[in-house]
Order: C-alpha cells, then sequence, then structure tokens
C-alpha cells in the first residue's frame, strides 16, 4: 500500500503522524511475525509535497477553482508561500514574478497600475476579491490573502467589459486554526505588525472565523513622503449543513502617504540624468498626503442539490474615497525655452518644470455586483458535459469634484525647489461623473469526447448602459450596447499530466478618458472591442509546473492625437496589435530546490492611427523581453535555513510614442534567506530579504497615465527582517 505524508519545505518528513503510524504499523505486526513467522507484504511510504510555489488550480479563468492544467489560458499564480518568502506589501511586489506584467504609472505613495502583454488594465473592471469586481483605485491589503491569480489576456466571458491585457483576483485565506503574529522592519526604519487569528466553534464546529489586522509605519526611499497605512478583515464560513454554506468576507483599509510624482522627456527627447530614486520632485512643506479609505466586502452562498448539480449566488461592494493634495511636477510653460510650445508636456530641456498644488478631495469609486450560477455535469450519448450558466449584474459610479490643479511656481530637477504660496481658493462642487450598468447572461460548456479531447464553448451577451455628466448635471454622453463576447477553446491530452489548447476570445472594454489638455478635456470615449487567439501547452513534471503560450491581442488605438498646431484631440484610431510568446516554470526542481520562473517576448505595433510617427515601432513602455527567476534552496547541512534569490530582468522600452527614446535595459538581483525554528515550543520564521542587491538605477515605468507621460525611477536597496511566530 501506498502512504501520503507531507515534507518539510527543507524536503525532509515532518508531520509526526506518518512517523507514529508506521510505527504502530510495525509494532502490530512484529507479534504477528513471531507467533506466526509469516512474512509480510512490503509497506511502500512514498513522499508528497504540498507546499511550495507551485499551485494547482485557480478560480480566475472560469466561475470555480479548476485546475490549471485542465484550463485553456494562462495563468499565473502567486501564492501565500512566495508572498511570504518575499516579505510582499504591495501588489507590484508580487506580480513582478511575471514576466507579462509591467507598471504603468505606480508611483510611491498612490495605487499602483500595471499593464499586461502590453495592454493597461483597468482600475474599473480588471481587480477582483474571490472573483467579484472591486475598484482599482487603492492598493489592495494583502494580509488576507491566500493567493493573487492573473488571467493573461482576454477575459469577456469570466467579467464581461474588462481590459485584454488580463485579470487579477485576490483568494481570500478562510478560517482555520492559526494564531500568529509577525513583526517586521527594514533598513529605513520602518516597522510592521500583523496578527492572523483563526478558528471554528459551534455546537458540531460549523462556525468559521478568521481576522487579520495589520499596522505598517512607511518609511519610503523617496525623502519627505513616509506615511502610515491600517488594515482589518473577516473572514466568516457556516456550513449550514452538508449542503449549504456561506461565506462571508469584509476588509477595510486607510492609508496616508505624500505621492512622488514622476519625472518627464527633457525637451520630450532624452531622458533625464543623474537623477536619484529618493529625491523628490515639486516637493512643498506645506503639502499634505494622499489619503486613502478603501472598504471591500463580498459573500457567497453555495448550495449543493445533488453529487451533479450545484448553485451559487454572490454579491460584492467595493468602494473607495481618495483625498489628494499633491504637489505635483508636470510641464514646463516657465520656462523660456518651452515659450513657443502650446502644450509642453514634458520638462524643459535644463531639466526646469512647473509645481502645480493639485487637489481632488473627495473622490469616490463605487462597484456593485451580483452573480448567479448554476453548475453541473451530465452525459449525453457518448460526450461528457461540464456546465455552467448564469447571469450578473454590475454597477460602477464615480462621484467626484472637477479637480484644482493651480501653477504655483517652477523648479529645476538638480535644485531643491522653492516653497511657493498655495492655491486659498474654493474647491469645486462634487458631482456624479459616471454611472455604468452592466448586464449579462452567460453559459460555459466543458465537452469531453473522449480521455484525450475536450472542447469548451462559452460566451456572454452583456448590456452595457453608461452615463456620464458635467458639473452641472447634464448628460454629456449615453451608451447603450448589445454585444454578445464569445469563447472557444480545444483541449489534446495525449498523457494525463499534458495538456495542449488553442483559444479565441472577444472583450469589450471601456474608453479611456481624455486627459486634462486635450481639446475634449476629460471626455469619456465609448467602449471598444477587442479580439484574441491563444495556444498553449502545459505540462506537470513530477513537482514542477511548466507552460508555454503563444498569443495576438487586437484592439482600437486609444492616444491623444496631434492637431498640428500644438494642441491634442484624445481619439480611438486605428489599432494596436500585440504578438507574444510566454514561457513559466514553477514548482520543485530538485528535492531542496524550487522555482519561480517566467520569461515574457512581446511586439506590439501600431497602424492605421493616422499619425506616421507612432507607427512602425515597437509601443510606448512595452519592452520586448522580459524575465522574471525566483529560487527557495534548503541547505542539506543546516536544518530549517533556506537560501533564497532572484533577478528580474526588462529589455529597452520607449519613453514616447514617436519611438524617439529610450530607456535603458536592466538587470535587478535580490537575495535573501529563510530560517525555521521552535523557541519556547513555537513555531518561528525569521526572513531577510535584499532587494536591488547591487543599487542598480533603472526606469522601470516609461509609461502613460490620463495622456501625460512619466519616468519613474527603481527603488534603491532595500533590506527587510521579519519574524512570524505560530502560537
Amino acid at each position: 500500500m501506498d502512504m501520503l505524508y507531507r515534507v518539510s519545505r527543507q524536503g525532509l518528513p515532518a508531520p509526526r503522524f506518518a512517523r507514529n503510524l508506521l510505527g504502530l504499523l510495525l509494532a502490530g505486526a512484529a507479534p504477528m511475525t513471531q507467533a506466526a513467522e509469516t512474512e509480510l507484504p512490503a509497506l511502500t511510504v512514498t513522499g508528497e509535497d504540498r507546499s511550495g510555489y507551485q499551485a494547482g488550480s485557480a478560480a480566475v479563468g472560469g466561475f470555480e477553482s479548476a485546475p490549471l492544467l485542465d484550463t485553456p489560458a494562462s495563468i499565473a499564480v502567486i501564492n501565500e508561500a512566495l508572498i511570504k518568502d518575499q516579505q510582499a506589501r504591495l501588489l507590484s511586489e508580487v506580480l513582478k514574478n511575471d514576466a507579462s506584467v509591467g507598471e504603468s504609472y505606480a508611483p510611491v505613495g498612490y495605487y499602483e497600475n500595471f499593464t499586461v502583454r502590453g495592454f493597461s488594465l483597468n482600475a474599473a473592471s480588471s481587480y477582483r476579491i474571490n472573483g467579484r469586481n472591486i475598484t482599482g483605485e487603492q492598493n489592495v491589503g494583502l494580509e488576507n490573502k491566500q493567493q493573487v491569480e492573473l488571467l493573461k489576456g482576454l477575459n469577456g466571458l469570466q467579467s464581461g467589459v474588462s481590459e485584454p491585457g488580463g485579470l487579477i483576483n485576490y483568494v481570500t485565506k478562510r478560517p482555520t486554526d492559526v494564531r500568529s503574529v509577525t513583526v517586521s522592519t527594514d533598513d529605513r526604519g520602518s516597522g510592521y505588525v500583523a496578527t492572523d487569528v483563526g478558528g471554528w466553534f459551534g455546537s458540531e464546529q460549523q462556525f468559521g472565523l478568521r481576522a487579520n489586522l495589520a499596522h505598517e509605519d512607511i518609511h519610503s526611499y523617496v525623502e519627505h513622503t513616509n506615511g502610515q497605512r491600517d488594515f482589518a478583515s473577516l473572514a466568516f464560513d457556516w456550513n449550514i449543513s452538508p449542503d449549504a454554506l456561506l461565506q462571508l468576507d469584509v476588509e477595510y483599509q486607510t492609508k496616508e502617504q505624500r505621492s512622488a510624482p514622476g519625472y518627464q522627456l527633457l525637451g520630450g527627447s532624452s531622458l533625464p540624468h543623474h537623477t536619484s530614486p529618493k529625491k523628490l520632485l515639486a516637493h512643498q512643506s506645506g503639502s499634505k498626503p494622499v489619503s486613502t479609505d478603501a472598504l471591500n466586502l463580498n459573500g457567497n452562498f453555495e448550495y449543493r442539490f445533488n453529487d451533479q448539480w450545484k448553485g451559487n449566488l454572490s454579491a460584492s461592494r467595493s468602494r473607495v474615497v481618495i483625498d489628494d493634495y499633491s504637489s505635483f511636477a508636470w510641464g514646463c510653460y516657465g520656462a523660456t525655452s518651452c515659450a513657443g510650445t502650446a502644450v509642453p508636456n514634458h520638462f524643459s530641456p535644463e531639466g526646469d518644470y512647473d509645481i502645480y498644488d493639485f487637489r481632488s478631495p473627495d473622490d469616490t469609486r463605487r462597484n456593485d455586483e451580483v452573480q448567479a450560477v448554476l453548475s453541473g455535469s451530465f452525459d449525453t450519448s457518448s460526450l461528457g458535459h461540464e456546465l455552467s450558466v448564469g447571469t450578473s449584474a454590475f454597477r460602477r459610479v464615480v462621484d467626484k469634484r472637477d479637480p484644482i490643479n493651480q501653477m504655483i511656481g517652477s523648479a529645476n530637477i538638480n535644485a531643491e525647489p522653492a516653497d511657493f504660496a498655495r492655491y486659498d481658493g474654493p474647491l469645486n462642487d462634487s458631482y456624479r461623473r459616471l454611472d455604468s450598468r452592466q448586464y449579462g447572461l452567460f453559459f460555459n460548456d466543458r465537452i469531453s469526447f473522449n480521455e484525450h479531447w475536450q472542447t469548451v464553448l462559452g460566451g456572454r451577451e452583456v448590456r452595457l448602459d453608461e452615463e456620464t455628466f458635467d458639473s452641472q448635471g447634464d448628460t454629456t454622453r449615453h451608451t447603450q450596447r448589445y454585444v454578445f463576447l464569445p469563447q472557444a477553446a480545444l483541449i489534446y491530452k495525449p498523457v494525463q499530466n499534458l495538456a495542449l489548447y488553442t483559444r479565441y476570445s472577444k472583450g469589450l472594454s471601456l474608453g479611456g478618458e481624455a486627459p486634462w489638455f486635450a481639446s475634449n478635456a476629460f471626455e469619456i470615449l465609448a467602449p471598444t472591442v477587442s479580439r484574441q487567439i491563444e495556444a498553449g501547452i502545459k505540462y506537470d513534471w513530477q513537482r514542477i509546473s511548466l507552460a508555454a503560450a503563444l498569443f495576438q491581442i487586437r484592439q482600437a488605438y486609444q492616444y491623444s492625437r496631434p492637431n498640428g498646431d500644438g494642441t491634442f484631440t484624445f481619439t480611438q484610431q486605428g489599432e494596436q496589435k500585440n504578438t507574444g510568446l510566454e514561457l513559466s516554470a514553477n514548482g520543485w526542481a530538485t528535492q531542496r530546490l524550487q522555482v519561480s520562473a517566467s520569461v515574457a517576448a512581446i511586439r506590439a505595433r501600431v497602424t492605421g492611427s493616422d499619425t506616421p510617427e507612432y507607427e512602425g515601432h515597437q509601443a510606448l513602455n512595452v519592452p520586448t523581453l522580459r524575465a522574471s527567476l525566483y529560487g527557495d534552496y534548503a541547505l542539506p547541512w543546516f536544518d530549517g535555513l533556506a537560501l533564497l534569490g532572484g533577478v528580474q530582468y526588462s529589455g529597452r522600452k520607449y519613453a514616447n510614442r514617436e519611438g524617439e527614446v529610450q530607456t535603458g535595459s536592466y538587470a535587478v538581483f535580490n537575495i535573501g534567506s529563510r530560517y525555521s525554528t521552535r523557541i519556547d515550543g513555537y513555531d518561528t520564521v525569521f526572513r531577510l530579504t535584499v532587494d536591488n542587491l547591487f543599487d542598480k538605477r533603472y526606469w522601470r515605468d516609461a509609461g502613460e497615465y490620463m495622456g501625460d507621460g512619466y519616468l519613474f525611477q527603481g527603488a534603491p536597496l532595500t533590506a527587510r527582517l521579519s519574524a512570524s511566530i505560530n502560537f
């Protein structure tokens, strides 16, 4: 007989249960052997490690958790083990493990934005918790997250209106018996403490609770941008009966931190030189931090009718309020060399820039969603079906003020700016800026022809009803649209642990918002259609998962079109086509070495834009090659000690749409260690991470946000030490 037992992170037998059970079996066999002198059959013991960085399933690819091997899509899963070992606090520190992801306006002190497969994600529709939509204008706390899932590519079937780059889903931890405390600091003196407490109670242990609390004093590497963060969450499970389960989650986070503005190109044609990532541009001693209050609620009720069929009803609310009082660096109206430029969306050639007093308080974003799904399996003739059908309703509203963006002075990148008189006028009134409603009917059917061939056919009928308003309450745009978003895939499994697939998808994305300097300032454009074809292969070999995917995505091109007189108009014209190859490996390469690795090569081109200088070269902020590698090696001569480390590589990126300025390629090396021991009978884990070991200077982000081009430097050498104690 085979007996499965778990092994420790060092690859050595851990649970006492397996050893005790083996001893009992041998002890029980001894008298029998002495009495009857018969030979017992051999007992084979095999080990299976279920810990580490390898993930076997994800929910982001469909309507419930499914094995990655059987999901015809490119999905990355960064689980709790990897998040803890890297001591990640921000989503950027999690997604650096996937080479298809890049940053696209992620300043220190502000909420982060990303590109996946070369397309920007959308804060309105690209982020989820437990499958339900959340507002993306927040840095979601990771303390209560079991794993972060990234679906790369179109996801219209799963979410309706969304961006073609991908979809990010946070999976929360469920109740279990846990009592732990984590404390941490870094080389700049930051302080962090977090608790994780959970358990089951009730007459039949039918109720489960899990609470996570955290406080962080942030000492940023950018001067004058220290801040603080508080986080609290509660997860509740109720096993109402053997067939009924109710799950509820609530999390609340407040954060205050000054936002660090990015650099712009000098004269629009060259990179700033000799700059420090620690310098705060546009520093004004009287400026306030950006404060964010975020509340995320979601619940799910599941009822199992029989062994084949079950139903799910889920609902969520996500609300974020942002108070933004920033001192902002933009343009060079105050520089003599910029006098002849109508819209100087860059610093001057000499490094001069203007300082703006930016005020946008009470910026409120709210997403509400409800979804009902019926899932089951059945046979028709010789075909097996796994069917999901359902309906959903989603609403997003944006209430905000027209921001104050008052120029108060000028400075130079090589000098500390003077303090200027702040804006002392009134704020604008708050009004309903956007009311977007989305209704959907969907189905997804996995059809099995035999043990080798499967097809997945699905689609979502979307009704989009969206209105935008001006500050007087008048409707500026009313969009009503019906669109069917199909998805079809074919899967071939020549052997059980090998899958080849091809997939076609269609998506619908929200239109972009015109920048403040455009002739149609703040106009939100109509939704756009995108399409994707993808082919891939997945192979689970022993304890490591290998995958490769080849894809092509097409979407309407949205950009600020030059009008020839120095002004711009934000428009949809032409097409951006991204073609790429992704490779990944996650799991145990040897008994003591586990890896998380990925490579992405992307060719991104714009055609038909009627702006020739924007075409014929790689698209803005998309490197042709990016790679990530992280490893964990358990030392054989020192029980409990593991060495950690890795590297992130990025090729050169264009920093303007004309393709005239490129940032350099770079490689950032990280090292660390993990030591697991027992102190006074308590399991304790110490972790040390050193990121950017060689203190590399590089431009991590060269993208656009709201039409403005920005350059952000990567973090300097950063060391972080933590201790986690399980009681």
